[in-house]
This record gives C-alpha cells, structure tokens and sequence, in this order.
C-alpha cells in the first residue's frame, strides 16, 4: 500500500503565505483553496493531500493522527500545549502576542507594580502562565473576538492578544505595554507518522526546509 501524506492548513493569511512555500517545495493543489468551499484538496503530488481547517484546529488533526503535517501559528501551539513535534519555524505569518491598556491608564502605569488584574483574552493558559510567573493574580475572561472593546466598556483592566501592525489598537486608543511572545508560523508533525511514515515525511520537511532557504 502506497503511503500517503495529509497536511493541515487554515485559511486567511498562513493559507495564503503557505502555499507559494508548498509550491516552491513542488506541492501544489489542484484547486484553488483561497475560493473553493471543498475542505480536502488532492495535490501535483499523488501521495500528498491538503485539508483546510480552522487555525485553532491544526494541533488537534495532527496530534491525533488525522493529519500527518500541519502549519499552525505559534500562539496556538502555545495554547494547545499539545503532544506533537515543532519541525520547522517557516517565518511565515509574523506578529506578536502583547499586553495592552488604554492609553490613559499607560501614560501613569508602571507594570512591575501591577498586582491584581482583570484580563480579556482568547489566550486564556499562555496569560494564566505569563502572568503567574510576575506573581500577579488575575481573573481571565475569555473572548472569542473584538478583544479590544474589553478595556472600554469596562469588562477588563488590560488584554493579551495578537499584534501586527497595531493600528487596531490604535484606533481604539489602546497601546502595547507588555511583550510576552514573538510569533510565527511552524510546521508540525504528528509523532506517530514521524516513525511509521519516515522516508516520505523526511522528504516533504527537508523540500519544505529547502524551499525555505529560497525565499
């Protein structure tokens, strides 16, 4: 029997800075993922297929061995805290994961003698983790979107969330006051296909590796 592999990608910006890297790496779908509704997409390369799902996902197909390789931002590996293997940084999809406050409050705070806070997050162990480590107690609030409406309608003190440009905190007149990651996108692998499936796993992260030193 022919070994196959799956590879798991969401859709939005890793999808879209990943596939020229796949094609690069001499895999290509043939259809387009940016505009089919279809989930799964065959490939140039019989053995090696795409599946298109939600970012928050990937960790899970491909810890629990429905797909073999996966892209899956750092943020969310660090959420998941799952068991699988980190196999290559593609410095793809950068941001950072910050703390941010309004304005008004940053101009007179100083972090080191924050004690108590009410955070907003959809991060909600990477917050728990980063700020028990400064000794500071926290109630975490968990949202799903529009993180920074929080501080202003007075759900919390401060929020952790993604920040590339920060023009969106900007415009809701918040600032970034603390830095807890520098984010990118991995490629990750599911441990039991590292080892059942070697040879054609090897070959796809080292194409995938060689077409990272092209960029």
């Amino acid at each position: 029997m022919t070994e196959s592999l799956t590879i798991a990608l969401s859709k939005g910006r890793i999808l879209n800075e990943t596939l020229p890297l796949l094609a690069v790496a001499g895999i290509e779908p043939l259809d387009n993922p940016r505009t089919s509704r279809k989930l799964i997409f065959d490939t140039n390369q019989t053995n090696i297929r795409l599946v298109i799902i939600r970012a928050a996902d990937v960790p899970t197909f491909v810890e629990f061995g429905a797909a073999d390789l996966g892209v899956s931002g750092k943020d969310v590996l660090m959420e998941y805290d799952g068991n699988l293997f980190e196999l290559l940084d593609l410095g793809i999809a950068r941001c950072r994961l910050m703390v941010a406050e309004p304005a008004e409050i940053a101009a007179n705070d100083d972090p080191a003698n924050w004690s108590r806070l009410r955070i907003a997050t959809k991060y909600v162990r990477i917050a728990r983790r980063f700020f028990a480590a400064k000794g500071i107690q926290t109630e975490i609030i968990k949202l799903y979107g529009s993180m920074e409406l929080a501080p202003l309608v007075g759900l919390a003190d401060r929020i952790v969330d993604l920040v590339d440009t920060g023009r969106t905190l900007k415009a809701n007149n918040l600032v970034e006051v603390e830095h807890i990651a520098d984010i990118s996108s991995w490629l990750v692998g599911n441990t039991a296909s590292m080892k059942l499936k070697h040879e054609l796993m090897q070959s796809t992260i080292t194409a995938i590796a060689a077409a990272l030193d092209k960029k």
